[in-house]
C-alpha cells in the first residue's frame, strides 16, 4: 500500500504556493507516496481522513483558520502523522492561532533586509541523519527571524545579523533554519527555506526537503509497531486539553 501525503497550498501568493507545491508533490511520487494536493482550509475538516495519512504538507502563508481545524491536523499529528513543511508556508501561517505555533515549533517575525539577501546555512551536527552529507551552502533568498519552541532539535542554522536593523546591537545569533520535534508520537519537519518555488528547486533545498519528509512520514509506520518506545512513551488515550484557550 503506498504512502497518503496531503499538500495544502494557499495563502499569500508572494510565496508561489501552487508552483511550490507542485515541486513537493514530484518529491513525494518520486518517493513512491500517493499525493492529494487541496486548496482549500476545508481540507482539514475531516479528522479520520487525516488520521489515515502518514503526511501533511501545509503551505498557506498568512491567512486566519477555523480553530477546529487547527485541533483536527493536532490530533491526526498526535497519533503519528507527520507534519512537516517549510518557510511562511507552515511557520508564517494563521498568526493568530498559537496552537499552530505551539505544534510546528516556530514563528517568522522578521527577514531583515528582505529579500536577496546572501547568507550561509550551516548543517549542525546532531543525532538525526536527516541532513547527512549536505555541507554548508549560500542562498540568496529572505533570512528568516524565528520565535522557536526550545525544545526542538536543531538540524541546521544562519548567522545573525547580515542585514542592517535595530537588531545589530546585540550580540550575533546562530537562528534555527531546519528543526525537527515531536507532537504526540508524530514527528514535524520545518525548514525556513524556501520563499519562492526557485528557491524550493534548488538541489540543496530540494535535498532538505525530501529527507524531512521521508523522516516525517516514518513516523506513522514506527508508531504502529506494537512495541515501540513511543507507544509506551505517550499515552495517546488522554485527550490534551491545551489547545483553543487562547482563540
Amino acid at each position: 500500500m503506498k504512502k497518503k501525503a496531503l499538500i495544502v497550498q494557499g495563502g499569500w501568493d508572494g510565496h508561489e504556493p501552487e508552483q511550490v507545491a507542485g515541486i513537493y508533490k514530484e518529491l513525494l511520487v518520486s518517493e513512491g507516496f500517493e499525493v492529494e494536493i487541496s486548496d482549500s482550509l476545508e481540507a482539514y475538516a475531516d479528522p479520520e481522513k487525516l488520521k489515515a495519512l502518514h503526511l501533511i504538507v501545509p503551505h498557506w502563508t498568512m491567512g486566519e483558520i477555523d480553530p477546529q481545524y487547527v485541533r483536527n491536523v493536532s490530533e491526526a499529528v498526535i497519533s503519528g502523522v507527520g507534519l512537516a513543511g517549510s518557510h511562511g508556508g507552515m511557520c508564517d501561517s494563521f498568526r493568530k492561532n498559537v496552537d499552530w505555533q505551539f505544534m510546528t515549533g516556530g514563528n517568522w517575525v522578521a527577514h531583515p533586509g528582505n529579500d536577496g539577501i546572501e547568507y550561509t546555512v550551516n548543517i549542525k551536527q546532531s543525532s538525526s541523519p536527516i541532513l547527512e552529507g549536505l555541507d554548508d551552502f549560500k542562498v540568496i533568498s529572505e533570512q528568516y527571524y524565528l520565535h522557536v519552541d526550545p525544545a526542538v532539535e536543531v538540524l541546521a542554522t544562519t548567522r545573525f545579523p547580515v542585514a542592517h536593523g535595530p537588531h545589530v546591537l546585540n550580540k550575533a545569533v546562530d537562528m534555527p533554519v531546519v528543526w525537527t520535534k515531536r507532537w504526540g508520537v508524530g514527528r514535524v519537519f520545518y525548514s525556513s527555506l524556501g520563499h519562492v518555488a526557485d528557491i524550493v528547486a534548488m538541489p540543496e533545498v530540494s535535498f532538505i526537503m525530501k529527507r524531512g519528509f521521508l523522516w516525517a512520514a516514518e513516523g506513522k509506520e514506527l508508531y504502529g509497531e506494537p512495541n515501540h518506545q513511543n507507544r509506551n512513551a505517550f499515552d495517546n488515550t488522554q485527550i490534551y486539553t491545551g489547545m483553543g484557550d487562547s482563540q
